[in-house]
């Protein structure tokens, strides 16, 4: 896995905007997450978060402002004053730094559990299909997963699926992990095993922004929480004291309907 430079945050957001057409989203980001820090989102439906995540690898392109990826500008490159769009090529091959796990698993269908893991590996980085399997193995094994390896997505639970997603996304060994609301659309039996795994991940010092309902997950793993709504970080801070001592009062009200 890569290693950020000291001293540098491995995400930056300065004043992001993001519109679609007259919505206007996001008004004015800026934050920072350091290196190794499980750096948790929270807020109601169409604050703006999810847009902030797919911002963050140029899935959605800014209209304003500048976000940065250890120390490289996302999606742009600067020359002198201004700022010139990459080539999709090159999106491509920044965004193999950054790992993405949405609220729908996403897999193909068409593919067993070990084909989904070893699939990017070998088409994005040209792996031949031993160094790859051998790897998908491991991550299998680290989900929890490795007796279901020649499982289709359709015979494994959401929470299976979504720890498969997992893996495929660490196979492209990340600097940064994104989840978007892993665990909405799961069971709340099956909540758990996937939050275990992002335990481990944290614990095993994973860089990672987590949009999250997962109040309690954001209190264990946290290492900063921000509450966004209508677009703005309205309040930030470790998240025991924002959750247990909210300052503002959009925060007191929302926590009040989830805690």
């Amino acid at each position: 896995m890569t290693t950020t430079t000291s001293g540098t945050p491995m995400v930056k957001a300065e004043g992001v905007h993001k519109s679609f057409g007259a919505a206007h989203i996001l008004k004015g980001i800026d934050l920072e997450v350091a290196p190794r820090e499980v750096f948790c989102l929270i807020g109601p439906s169409g604050s703006g978060k999810s847009t902030f995540l797919r911002c963050i690898n140029h899935l959605e392109k800014v209209n304003a402002g500048r976000l940065s990826v250890d120390g490289e500008l996302v999606g742009y490159r600067q020359k002198g004053d201004k700022l010139y769009e990459l080539k999709d090529s090159e999106v491509a091959l920044k965004r193999r730094d950054i790992g993405m796990v949405f609220q729908r698993f996403n897999l193909f269908p068409h593919m067993t559990a070990i084909e989904n893991v070893m699939e990017a590996p070998i088409q994005v980085k040209g792996e031949s299909k031993a160094v790859a399997r051998a790897r998908a193995e491991r991550l299998l094994d680290r989900v929890g997963l490795s007796d279901k390896a020649k499982n289709y997505p359709s015979q494994l639970s959401g929470g299976q699926q979504q720890r498969v997603a997992i893996a495929r996304a660490l196979a492209m060994e990340p600097k940064l992990m994104l989840f978007d609301e892993p665990t909405s659309a799961l069971d709340p039996e099956l909540v758990g095993d996937v939050l275990d795994v992002m335990r481990g991940l944290a614990e095993d010092g994973m860089t990672m922004i987590v949009v999250t309902h997962e109040m309690g997950f954001a209190r264990e793993v946290g290492d900063s929480l921000v509450f966004m709504d209508e677009g703005v970080v309205v309040e930030s801070g470790h998240p025991r004291d924002v959750l247990t001592n909210p300052q503002h009062d959009r925060t007191k009200s929302f926590l009040s309907k989830v805690l």
